[in-house]
């Protein structure tokens, strides 16, 4: 059996979707999908949510959702990604637009959207459309991409830049501590990965690891957000040790992003 054979039959046995590439492209222009978010508060300073995670979800029938990791491979099988970000970018623009308590939002990115020229120029299209600054997205590219597709993140990186919109590295520290493409990038905030942070209290390297990252923040301009944040007292610790923004069930849940518009 043929590698896509598979995933066809995996996709029918999930989700009854007999041709995925049509029925992706229906849910696209249906709107089928929805946006949730997980808000990252800030540790200190007047604005408790400065910015969220926006996550997606597929609606099915009798009002369930499903979840990305089972659709998230179909689009990315049949090298979908940049439509599903460029719906996820032009609803997010469309809430803002109509007025959010939470001024910005960070957006995960596939490795095909970073590859993709075109891209940039479509968030700018959407922003100026719906009167929304750049400066309200960030793009959240994981630290392995990153290492990766140095050459295809620096020029992704630039042309959104130049938009006004910045930079997140999420899941940093998972393999070895680099700051040079983060320097170089210009990023305005780093998640350490969860892998580090849920073990703060147990793991003196884990957070020697984390302090490491803090000064390099400070000396070169990032900020850092803890991701995976589970319970209260690593939250004390993140706080004692300077970090800015943190991010985990520990603090907020994910929610629908209509949950979270103008009061």
């Amino acid at each position: 059996m043929t590698a896509d054979s598979l995933l066809t039959e995996q996709d029918a046995g999930l989700s009854g979707w007999r041709e995925p590439v049509g029925r992706m492209q229906q849910a696209l222009e249906r709107d089928e999908f929805v946006l949730y978010c997980q808000p990252i508060v800030a540790l200190s300073g007047p604005v408790r949510f400065p910015m969220a995670e926006v996550l997606v979800r597929l609606r099915q029938e009798e009002a369930s959702l499903m979840p990305p990791g089972e659709f998230l491979p179909v689009f990315e099988h049949y090298r979908m990604m940049p439509a599903l970000d460029r719906w996820v970018v032009r609803n997010v623009v469309r809430h803002l637009a109509r007025g959010s308590r939470i001024p910005h939002f960070s957006i995960n990115v596939a490795n095909q959207t970073i590859e993709d020229a075109s891209f940039p120029g479509s968030v700018a299209q959407m922003l100026m459309t719906g009167g929304v600054p750049g400066s309200s997205l960030l793009f959240e590219i994981d630290e392995a991409s990153l290492l990766a597709h140095p050459e295809a993140v620096e020029r992704f990186g630039n042309a959104v830049s130049a938009i006004g919109c910045r930079l997140m590295i999420d899941g940093f520290g998972r393999r070895a501590v680099t700051f040079a493409p983060v320097k170089k990038l210009r990023v305005g905030y780093v998640k350490v990965d969860g892998v580090i942070v849920r073990k703060l209290l147990t793991s003196a390297s884990a957070e020697r690891k984390l302090l490491a990252i803090l000064r390099v923040a400070e000396s070169i301009g990032f900020d850092v957000i803890a991701e995976m944040v589970e319970d209260q007292d690593i939250l004390a610790r993140l706080k004692a040790l300077g970090v800015s923004h943190a991010q985990g069930f520990g603090i907020h849940e994910p929610r629908a992003i209509d949950g979270f518009a103008a009061a």
